[in-house]
């Protein structure tokens, strides 16, 4: 068994981002509804861990606020400033979708601070790996702008804690939230020591981001591979591009740390996506970055929660991530089976393996791939 920490705060939940329908707020012809981003699914995946009795043979460790210190590591002062002033008036918009509620700016410093909080307990050998359940999300948080309800990018925040303050030399970053990871893409473009991978649903959300493509600059070049992948992906395409993509990319890298931004919204029951991966899709990709962890950096991994949006099923493909880092099984089992058993999710399809092979010829230049004649 893994000794595996588990980070949250009841303050998270508390994080107020109005209510609304989907992501719009109300008025005009749409009614007043519930937020995407509301507390539902978190609360609910952590109430799933208390019920199943997984929370009690886990590490639980209270987050701290990231300092401002910590949060300039990425965003400048002038941001920090705004998304401060915002909290305190009690309602605004951060940038772009990145709604502020009344007292989110301690929230999304306790949020920092949670992903802190992970690194620092699995570097210093206190757990094997990690679980931050926290919110808001950071992946899509720019520099100086908030984005898709994110206001702090709290995976940046943590890889350069771990670099400037811990002293590791090459992180790694895989992002399988179903939305492409553009602040923290933006975060690493130039460095040579980051190396961030994202997966994600083909031209969804940002718009123009995730292009494979985009492979760094400078010093950079080659450190930042993104796996844009077609609707309908399920667990066969997703473990399909990890194992031809991710893996020797890897192998030659050799990180010192793992980090994942865990979003569960590639599942086949979210609403902001129409991708096809399953709690056990999540179960085996988390297995495969175990494998990963142990292989290069002693087993050192830390996963910080992103986006999901079903409140149903997010919890259940949560919990199978956190069974399989801490290698404790439930009798939990996924009750919504019957819904997707008809569905090809545990079969690979050739543009899948397209997509993933115009990938390898990309980033062929700069890293050692089989490429396919």
């Amino acid at each position: 068994m893994k000794k595996t920490a588990f980070i949250y705060d009841e303050k998270y939940f508390w994080h107020d981002t109005g209510n609304g329908a989907l992501f719009m707020p109300p008025g005009g012809y749409i009614e007043t509804d519930v937020h995407s981003e509301n507390p539902a699914t978190k609360r609910r995946f952590k109430n799933l861990l208390e019920v199943s009795g997984l929370m009690d043979k886990l590490i639980q460790i209270k987050p701290r606020p990231a300092t401002v210190e910590e949060i300039k590591f990425y965003h400048p002062e002038t941001y920090i400033n705004k998304v401060k002033e915002l909290s305190d008036e009690g309602f605004g918009d951060a940038g772009a979708l990145a709604l502020v509620g009344k007292g989110s700016y301690e929230i999304a410093l306790l949020s920092a601070g949670g992903a802190i909080t992970a690194v620092e307990s699995v570097v210093k050998g206190e757990v094997d790996n990690a679980y931050a359940l926290t919110r808001p999300p950071g992946h899509h948080a720019e520099a100086e702008l908030g984005m898709g309800f994110c206001l702090f990018n709290n995976v940046a925040i943590a890889a350069k804690y771990a670099r400037n303050i811990l002293g590791l030399e090459r992180i790694m970053i895989i992002d399988w939230d179903v939305h492409h990871g553009n602040g923290t893409e933006s975060a690493f473009y130039d460095d040579p020591n980051v190396l961030f991978i994202s997966l994600h649903q083909e031209r969804l959300y940002p718009p123009g981001r995730g292009n494979r493509e985009d492979i760094g600059k400078g010093d950079g070049i080659g450190r930042n591979v993104n796996i844009p992948l077609p609707a309908g992906t399920g667990n066969a395409g997703y473990m399909h591009a990890l194992k031809e993509i991710v893996e020797p990319i890897a192998d030659q890298f050799k990180p010192d740390l793992i980090l994942i931004s865990a979003g569960q919204d590639a599942s086949v029951f979210d609403p902001l996506a129409r991708m096809m991966v399953n709690a056990e899709g999540y179960r085996q990709m988390t297995r495969f970055m175990l494998n990963l962890a142990e292989k290069h950096c002693n087993g050192k991994l830390v996963a910080c929660h992103e986006g999901g949006y079903s409140a149903a099923y997010v919890p259940f493909c949560s919990i199978a991530i956190v069974e399989e880092l801490s290698g404790n099984r439930t009798d939990v089992e996924d009750p919504f089976i019957e819904g997707f058993k008809d569905l090809p999710i545990e079969e690979l399809f050739d543009i899948q393996k397209e997509y993933i092979a115009k990938v390898k010829e990309v980033q062929s230049a700069y890293w050692n791939l089989t490429v396919e004649a």
